[in-house]
């Protein structure tokens, strides 16, 4: 059976390249009417949009740091204006420190950063998204978290702090929207062949060391972490809520 988003408009954060990227494009072959967030690559942004067809006004890019309440706002106002109702939230967008942060060397500027965009900027996203679902008793929310969440990484502690905070926040999500009708799952992708991963990528002892961590010993392309979210997001998983799914080769086999 082919997964179907007819009729639903999803908002992906960090759509203009990796995992956001493919999502887009995943979601607007299934149907989906998409609105995305960019921060800085505007001409990725608009590649994104031209591949995902949005020549015929279904994919719509908008500036915004996710980091800031107004911008999560305007983002969700946006899609409403724009096709009326927001029926999924893709939370992905994120960072990661590719230079080791030895927490005794760690700024509070790293630190705060770091929190500013992968934990604040989830939960701004999803403050302004279910006040929109809540009423209308219907809602998916996916969020993408990282194996660095659920075993921590040394050397960059601040970043898997922030990933297991989003574990953490969804599984409470989860319980408190439930009433509502409204899901909340995450994936927890591993190491991913994207523009955040080309520093260790071009390292070769970095990346022969992340391959060994790996049991399918490869690092995963952006569709293979998209398509569990578009399983996500479908009536396909109409059952699951608070889940954690893991894609990452198999480097983590718990969740």
């Amino acid at each position: 059976m082919q997964i179907s988003l007819e009729n639903q408009v999803a908002v992906v954060t960090g759509g203009s390249r990796g995992i956001g990227a493919a999502t887009v494009k995943l979601f607007a072959q299934a149907g989906a009417k998409v609105v995305f967030s960019y921060r800085k690559e505007a001409r990725a942004a608009r590649d994104v949009v031209r591949r995902s067809g949005g020549h015929a006004g279904n994919v719509v890019a908008l500036r915004a740091d996710i980091s800031k309440m107004a911008d999560a706002k305007r983002l969700i106002d946006g899609a409403l204006r724009r096709f009326g109702r927001v029926d999924i939230l893709v939370a992905n967008a994120g960072i990661w420190n590719p230079q080791p942060a030895p927490i005794a060397t760690m700024t509070e500027r790293q630190w705060d950063k770091m929190m500013a965009v992968n934990l604040k900027g989830v939960f701004s996203v999803i403050h302004h998204a279910a006040r929109y679902m809540i009423p209308r008793r219907s809602g998916r929310i996916i969020v993408v978290s990282s194996t660095a969440g659920q075993r921590g990484e040394a050397l960059h502690t601040h970043y898997g702090a922030s990933k297991g905070g989003v574990i953490s926040l969804v599984k409470g999500l989860s319980t408190e929207l439930a009433p509502h009708g409204i899901l909340v799952n995450c994936v927890a992708p591993g190491w991913v062949d994207t523009d955040m991963c080309v520093p260790v990528i071009k390292n070769p002892p970095e990346y022969q060391k992340a391959l060994a961590s790996i049991p399918l010993h490869r690092f995963a392309c952006p569709e293979e972490i998209a398509m569990p979210i578009l399983f996500l997001a479908s009536e396909m998983a109409s059952y699951m809520t608070g889940g954690v799914v893991n894609v990452n080769g198999g480097s983590v086999l718990c969740g």
